[in-house]
């Protein structure tokens, strides 16, 4: 038995030279450790999928052993667990055990659902799985294994085993939709100006990112329940008695007198969330309609635990009349940033929490409060209950003229960088490449690595945009160190159909996919529909073009 009171491992090969456990511990949740080929220490993993799980931490067989196996299905690695599920004992099924099948890619986790026979009470599991050899499906199989308890009639306990054949394709439904929903996150357009031009039909250049992600609320609510896409924890959508309504808006939530929990701990048994206690990030885009007259209106935050009752706001972020944004850090200690928003415009919010002590929040990029951050008191009492989104339930009540719009709330299980909170800025102006005072240009069409780009081509001659004409005299290759990487910027002059002065700038295709982001080069329509040019889908992967008026100015 390890530190803990940790009993009853169940081990796996995750990665390469890494392996990993699961336990039954005395504190009632299942502990996970991992460790390395050259690792002397095991080492809990607290940001993933330590402590999601409870067991049943009473009696004689408080631990059982769980079923716990990878398998590569779809040509993705995952995670397949088995675990009972314990009814209350106020319930007339007297704390029984179910077995339920869970799914989990060691960021996101999924109930597929209960796979024991209604009657028995299971204790210990197992999990057997043969992949197919052939194109034929048929020979897939999973199988669980689960002992049964006995009853004070038949105390002894039986084996039972169960093909799990509609499990395993809701399996494979699952991971299709987790490669859906990472595509159409990364590809959200969140800036004005990728706005626009998607509305053009061409891609957006900006990418949000997906490591890490674990949930996101879009525009899948009905019944006062907000789906998280990546089928794992839904949100509850709440109101209070003095008439405030919640209204499904484009691609999310409109909140008056009415507010959304996301919960954590609040999940009881099983709470899939639980690395929220350590680390995390939950983004968001609001706009708020109408200016309140009194007090501070609650947005985002997190309300903690107190043995089984909901106590205070752990961390929170509301604005008020002056037009302020107020972080409350718990303990009545609040920064605020004063800011410029606008009545129905949409700005990006933040908050971040990071080793479980250290709080922050950005609006718009802006730190508020600062670069400092907020320090929060670690206590055994202090575990989140749940996420509140427009309001937190104590404050939210409905006021006249004044409602929060949310929309696509992602919850992440690490701290991002302000670099990647950046992405989600709805109201950041374009940014163009810094060249340093010492760059060169060269006529050069050579890439990084020496080799001339076959698939480069700059507009030229009467290839102009929208019937401009694009100058192929002035054209020069400025390679400028961006930090240890190197990037080839061209840069062409040329007027647009009335004459006007503008430039195209693009990226390399050696460029590197993290300053592509950086940089954030997008298409921009001008003054006139026209000149923004369609390129064919091939160009498109290797031509990034950004069109601005006048000269490129660095930032």
């Amino acid at each position: 038995m390890s530190e803990g009171g940790c009993s009853d491992p169940s081990v796996v090969e995750w990665e390469k030279d890494k392996i990993m456990m699961m336990t039954a511990c005395d504190d009632g949740r299942r502990r996970v450790y991992d460790i390395g080929d050259k690792g002397e220490s095991w080492t809990e993993a607290l940001g993933t999928l330590s402590r999601v799980w409870g067991n049943q931490n009473e009696g004689s067989e408080k631990g059982v052993e769980s079923g716990f196996i990878t398998v590569t299905i779809d040509n993705k690695k995952v995670m397949l667990v088995t675990l009972p599920v314990y009814a209350r004992k106020d319930k007339k099924d007297n704390g029984k055990g179910v077995l339920h099948l869970w799914l989990t890619d060691n960021t996101h986790i999924v109930d597929i659902g209960s796979v024991s026979e209604k009657d028995d009470d299971v204790a210990a599991s197992s999990l057997l799985y043969k992949g197919a050899e052939s194109k034929d499906k048929k020979e897939e199989k999973l199988i669980a294994l689960y002992e049964k308890r006995g009853n004070g009639e038949s105390p002894s306990h039986d084996m039972v085993s169960v093909l799990l054949t509609e499990q395993l394709e809701k399996v494979k439904e699952v991971l299709a939709t987790w490669k859906k929903v990472d595509e159409r996150v990364s590809k959200l357009c969140t800036t004005l100006l990728a706005q626009k031009v998607t509305s053009t039909g061409t891609a957006c250049n900006t990418v949000i990112p997906t490591d890490g992600l674990v949930g996101f609320l879009s525009d899948n609510f009905s019944d006062n329940t907000w789906r998280d896409e990546y089928l794992g924890v839904n949100a509850t959508v709440n109101k209070n008695d003095d008439g405030a309504t919640e209204v499904f808006d484009a691609g999310g939530v409109k909140f008056r007198g009415a507010w959304a929990e996301w919960p954590v701990g609040k999940q009881g048994e099983n709470q899939l969330y639980h690395f929220a206690n350590y680390n995390f990030t939950l983004v968001a885009t609001v706009s708020i309609d109408g200016e309140p007259t009194e007090g501070n209106i609650p947005v985002m935050g997190v309300k903690r635990m107190k043995g089984d009752s909901e106590d205070t706001v752990l961390l929170g972020l509301s604005y008020n009349k002056e037009k302020k944004w107020i972080l409350l850090c718990g303990g009545g200690k609040t920064k605020e940033l004063k800011s410029t928003w606008e009545p129905g415009k949409k700005h990006q919010v933040a908050i971040v929490l990071q080793n479980g002590s250290q709080i922050s929040a950005y609006f718009d990029d802006q730190p508020v409060g600062g670069d400092e951050q907020c320090a929060l008191e670690t206590t055994n009492s202090k575990e989140i209950s749940h996420f509140y989104i427009g309001g937190d339930g104590d404050k939210t009540r409905s006021r006249e003229g004044v409602s929060v719009t949310v929309t696509n709330v992602l919850l992440y299980n690490r701290p991002l960088t302000s670099e990647e909170i950046g992405a989600f800025n709805p109201n950041k102006a374009p940014t163009t490449p810094q060249v340093p005072e010492n760059a060169q240009g060269s006529l050069s069409q050579s890439s990084p690595d020496g080799q001339p780009p076959s698939d480069l081509k700059l507009l030229n001659g009467n290839e102009g945009v929208g019937g401009g004409s694009m100058s192929t005299t002035v054209v020069s290759t400025v390679t400028t160190s961006l930090g240890k990487e190197q990037s080839t910027i061209q840069l062409s002059s040329g007027t647009s159909p009335d004459g006007k002065k503008m430039w195209m700038a693009v990226l390399h295709p050696m460029m590197t996919k993290r300053w592509k982001q950086k940089l954030e080069i997008r298409c921009r329509e001008m003054d006139h529909p026209k000149l923004l040019r369609a390129l064919p889908p091939q160009q498109m992967q290797t031509l990034l073009p950004l069109l601005a008026r006048g000269k490129l100015t660095p930032q």
